[in-house]
C-alpha cells in the first residue's frame, strides 16, 4: 500500500506507468545515485545542525542512519513511496530513528536534490574518463617514439604523396588525445562550479542554507549561483556529449586509415590472434574487427548528442522532467559507451604491430621525390616555379614509361626535358637520385612540426609536456573533489560528537 506523501494525490501510480517508467528509473538511480544520495543527505545534517534546527543528538542519530541505507530494502520499499527514491529514501531513514526528527527535510525540494546527484554521477563517471584518456595519451606517445625513424607513405586526396614516418602519424593521433582532454579536463572544471543543492524546487530556500559550504562538502568548487539555473539547466550533459561528438568524429577518422592499413591491399599493419577474426567462409582471410567495432562505436557519441539536444530543446524554462530524466536518459549510455570506445583504443595501441619492411618498401617504389624535384629545378636552375611543376611531372611520366625505379632516374633525361622548355639542368646525377631517395627525403622537411626525426621528436616532447600540464590539473581537482566528500565523514567524531 502506498504511504500517504501528499495531499493532491491519494491513488497510487498506474502499473502500466510504473512498469514502463517509475521502475527502470528507480532501480537506475538506487544502482548508480544511492551514494551520491547518501553524500547529499549528510551534508543536509550538517546544514540543519549549523542552523540549529536539530539537536546534536537528532544529527548523529541521523548520520548513522543514513550511512546503514541498505539498497535491497530500499527496492522492496519503492511501490509504498510511489515509487520514488527520495521519498523511498526518506522514509527508510525515518523508520530507523528512535523518533521523528521532526525539523528533517524542513524546507527541502527534489529537484535540487535530483539534479545534484545526477551532476554527481556525471561528474564520477567523467573522472573516470579522463583518467584513462590520461593513460591511453602516454599509450600512443610511447608507441610514436618507439617509430620515430619508420617510414611510411603520406596520403593526400587517397593518393600516396610524400614520405612520413609513423612516429609522425602517430603524433597526429596525440594531439587530438590531447586537444580531447583539454576539453574534457575544462569541462570538469565548468561542471564542477555549478553545485545546485540548495535551488531548492526553482526560486531558492527560506531557510538559511550555506549553498557553498554544502557545495565543498559535495566537492564542487562553488553553489552554481541561480536557483532556477539550478534546477532547469542540464548544460552539462551537452558538454560531456559535445566533447566526446568531437572526439569520435576525429577518431573514426583515424581508425579509417587503419582499417584500410590493415587490408590485404596495404599490409602496413599486424594485430596478433586474439585480436583477428576469421571469415566462416573464406579460409584465406584474417580480419580485424576490433578496428571495426571501434570506429562504430563513434557514431553512438554524435548520435547520443543530438539525442540529449533535442530533448533539451524547445522546452520550457524550468524543472521538467522531461529534461531531467528523458533528455538525460541516454547520457549512462553514452560514457559506457565512451569508456568501452577508450577499453578498444587501449587493446588497439597497445597491441598494433608495424611492418617496418613493408612500408619502408612502398616509400622507395614510389616516385615521392616529385614535390622536392621541381622546388631543386627552381633553387639550382633559376626556373620559374610553376614551370619547374611541369617539368618534373613530365619527367615523372617518361621515367614510368620507360619503366625504370626511383634509383634508375636519368639525368640525361632531366637535360632533355629541361631542354625543350628552353633552361639548362644543372642537376647532377647524385644530386637528382638524392631527391627521390626516400629516406632522405624524411629529412627534407625541416620547418617546424614536420615529419624531420628532430622536428617529431619535438612534438613529441611537446606533447609530453603538455600532457603532464593537464594531468597535473586533472589530479588537483580530482583531488579537491574527493576531499569534498571524504570529509563528510569526518565532520562527526566516532562518538558522535560534530567537529
Amino acid at each position: 500500500m502506498t504511504s500517504q506523501v501528499t495531499g493532491r494525490v491519494t491513488s497510487p501510480p498506474h502499473e502500466r506507468y510504473t512498469e514502463t517508467i517509475l521502475y527502470p528509473q528507480f532501480d537506475f538511480e538506487l544502482k548508480n545515485y544511492l551514494h551520491h544520495y547518501v553524500s547529499i543527505e549528510k551534508a543536509l545534517i550538517h546544514a540543519y545542525k549549523k542552523m540549529d534546527l536539530i539537536t546534536q543528538e537528532e544529527a548523529s542519530e541521523l548520520y548513522y542512519a543514513i550511512s546503514a541505507v541498505d539498497r535491497e530494502e530500499l527496492h522492496n520499499k519503492s511501490k509504498e513511496n510511489l515509487t520514488d527514491i527520495a521519498l523511498t529514501l526518506e522514509k527508510f531513514i525515518d523508520q530507523q530513528m528512535n523518533k521523528t526528527v521532526t525539523r528533517w527535510h524542513l524546507d527541502r525540494s527534489r529537484n535540487d536534490f535530483q539534479a545534484c546527484a545526477q551532476l554527481m554521477f556525471g561528474r564520477e563517471k567523467w573522472l573516470s574518463l579522463i583518467e584513462k584518456m590520461i593513460g591511453l595519451s602516454h599509450l600512443v606517445l610511447s608507441r610514436a617514439a618507439e617509430y620515430r625513424d619508420t617510414l611510411m607513405p603520406g596520403y593526400t586526396h587517397y593518393q600516396s604523396a610524400q614520405v612520413i614516418s609513423v612516429s609522425f602519424y602517430l603524433t597526429a593521433i596525440s594531439e587530438h588525445l590531447i586537444v580531447t582532454l583539454k576539453k574534457m579536463i575544462d569541462t570538469l572544471y565548468k561542471m564542477n562550479e555549478r553545485s545546485p543543492l540548495g535551488s531548492g524546487a526553482m526560486s531558492g530556500q527560506e531557510l538559511p542554507f550555506d549553498c557553498d559550504v554544502m557545495a565543498k562538502q559535495l566537492g564542487f568548487t562553488s553553489y552554481v549561483g541561480h536557483a532556477l539555473v539550478g534546477v532547469a539547466s542540464r548544460d552539462w550533459t551537452l558538454e560531456l556529449a559535445e566533447n566526446l561528438s568531437f572526439f569520435g568524429n576525429n577518431m573514426s577518422r583515424f581508425l579509417t586509415d587503419l582499417i584500410n592499413w590493415g587490408s590485404s591491399e596495404y599490409q602496413f599493419i599486424h594485430f596478433p590472434d586474439e585480436l583477428s577474426g576469421i571469415s566462416s567462409s573464406m579460409p584465406q582471410k584474417r580480419n580485424y574487427p576490433i578496428l571495426e567495432r571501434a570506429r562504430g562505436k563513434t557514431s553512438h557519441f554524435s548520435s547520443y548528442y543530438v539525442d540529449i539536444l533535442l530533448g533539451q530543446r524547445s522546452t520550457s524554462y524550468s524543472n521538467l522532467v522531461e529534461v531531467s530524466k528523458e533528455a538525460g536518459k541516454n547520457v549512462p549510455h553514452l560514457l559506457k559507451e565512451a569508456d568501452h570506445f577508450l577499453d578498444l583504443l587501449f587493446l588497439i595501441f597497445e597491441q598494433m604491430e608495424f611492418h617496418t619492411d613493408v612500408l619502408e618498401d612502398r616509400c622507395q617504389e614510389d616516385f615521392f621525390g616529385g614535390f622536392t624535384l621541381a622546388n631543386q629545378l627552381t633553387i639550382t636552375n633559376d626556373i620559374p616555379y610553376r614551370k619547374s611543376q611541369v617539368i618534373a611531372g613530365k619527367f615523372i611520366t617518361e621515367t614510368l614509361k620507360q619503366g625504370l625505379h626511383p634509383k634508375e632516374v636519368s639525368v640525361q633525361l632531366l637535360q632533355d626535358i629541361c631542354e625543350q622548355y628552353g633552361y639548362e639542368n644543372k642537376l647532377s646525377e647524385k644530386e637528382l637520385l638524392g631527391t627521390f631517395d626516400a629516406k632522405l627525403g624524411l629529412t627534407k622537411k625541416i620547418s617546424k612540426g614536420s615529419t624531420h626525426p628532430d622536428a617529431v621528436q619535438q612534438i613529441i616532447f611537446i606533447q609530453e609536456c603538455e600532457l603532464q600540464i593537464l594531468q597535473k590539473r586533472f589530479v588537483e581537482k580530482y583531488n579537491e573533489i574527493q576531499s569534498g566528500i571524504k570529509g563528510l565523514d569526518e565532520w562527526i567524531h566516532e562518538k558522535g560528537q560534530m567537529v
